[in-house]
């Protein structure tokens, strides 16, 4: 599905790839934030894997949106 101005090179596109990018960043300070409260809780061990696999799709969405904006911004040109 295309969504025609979020989608495009224009300033709407880039705007809404930043404010996604920044959506991102916060959630990945969240994951950290989790990790850190659940190593000063004590959690049981395999709370381990829920943590790693939240921060790995977190950093995958983040490398995600960073090249679609580059992306963006290069098409623009």
């Amino acid at each position: 599905m295309n969504v025609p101005y979020i989608h495009s090179s224009g300033l709407v596109g880039i705007g809404f790839s930043l404010f996604v990018i920044v959506v991102a960043s916060m959630n990945l300070v969240m994951d950290f934030d989790f990790i850190e409260q659940g190593a000063n809780a004590g959690a049981p061990k395999y709370m381990e894997w829920y943590a790693a696999f939240g921060l790995m799709v977190t950093l995958v969405w983040l490398y995600i949106e960073i090249v679609r904006l580059l992306v963006k911004m290069r098409e623009r040109k």
